[in-house]
């Protein structure tokens, strides 16, 4: 399906603009080695000959447009000179998140994560393969971005999960709050893959994450393995204690990691 996916894309590009796309890398979850059929994207780092005009950035929205709704083949778009400055700083460049092709707003996924997952992992399709690119990481620039992300964004989402399930009964499911299973999950795996590489300066996936999380916070291990087992596919009834639990293990993790790197 990845395959098929990704040579349709090339294919329709190719056709409507010849020579545009000079250089596609897979990154995410199948760089990692931990795509799952169904859940998960499509992660792409797309290179182009040029900076693309208002008729190239049309010509993409319809290519985009007329992609299969799933997987989506997400990504972002840097013309050739600005992938060689390797950018982090989440600036407006055209990209697709869920299959939606945007030109107008910052891009959250230009951020040094993209980097070191390229730099270690990326997957080539077209072009050269990734140690013969000369990338580098910045590692200082890693620790800040990972740490700001931690109080700027997965601290106020904590806050936020508290409150969406403030007057929930313990054993009201997930599915029926506006937490939803999928928010529990994301809370209880999201910071602790930022942890993993505050200590580690590498990437862990969703999966290894749970495992990462019961490692350095015990105290989460059963939320860790029932969020792990609901993306599985396991029937695994998430419910307002486990959203409860995964506020407070965000907060948990950002404690421990402002202590241990800031």
């Amino acid at each position: 399906m990845v395959e098929t996916t990704v040579a349709r894309y090339l294919a329709a590009v190719d056709t409507v603009l010849p020579g545009f796309v000079e250089l596609l890398y897979l990154t995410g979850s199948i760089a990692l080695d931990a795509y799952q059929p169904g859940v998960s994207d499509i992660d792409t780092l797309i290179v182009t000959s040029r900076r693309p005009s208002p008729e190239d950035l049309a010509a993409l929205a319809t290519v985009h447009a007329n992609m299969p709704p799933k997987p989506h083949l997400d990504g972002v778009y840097l013309d050739r000179e600005t992938f060689r400055q390797q950018p982090a700083d989440c600036r407006v460049v055209p990209f697709v998140v869920d299959g939606r092709f945007r030109t107008d707003q910052p891009c959250g996924d230009l951020n040094p994560v993209l980097w070191l997952v390229l730099t270690k992992y990326g997957q080539a399709v077209r072009g050269p393969a990734v140690a013969d690119l000369g990338l580098t990481v910045d590692h200082d620039e890693l620790r800040r971005f990972n740490l700001d992300n931690l109080a700027t964004f997965w601290l106020p989402l904590a806050a936020n999960l508290r409150a969406a399930v403030a007057d929930a009964p313990d054993d009201t499911p997930a599915e029926a709050t506006r937490v939803g299973a999928d928010g529990v999950v994301w809370c209880a795996l999201g910071p602790a893959r930022l942890h993993f590489t505050l200590a580690h300066e590498d990437i862990v996936s969703k999966a290894g994450a749970a495992a990462y999380l019961a490692e350095i916070l015990p105290a989460y291990a059963p939320l860790a393995d029932r969020a792990l087992r609901w993306r599985r596919g396991e029937p695994v009834a998430l419910t307002a204690a486990d959203a409860r639990a995964a506020a407070d293990s965000v907060e948990a993790v950002v404690a421990d990691a402002f202590r241990r790197w800031a």
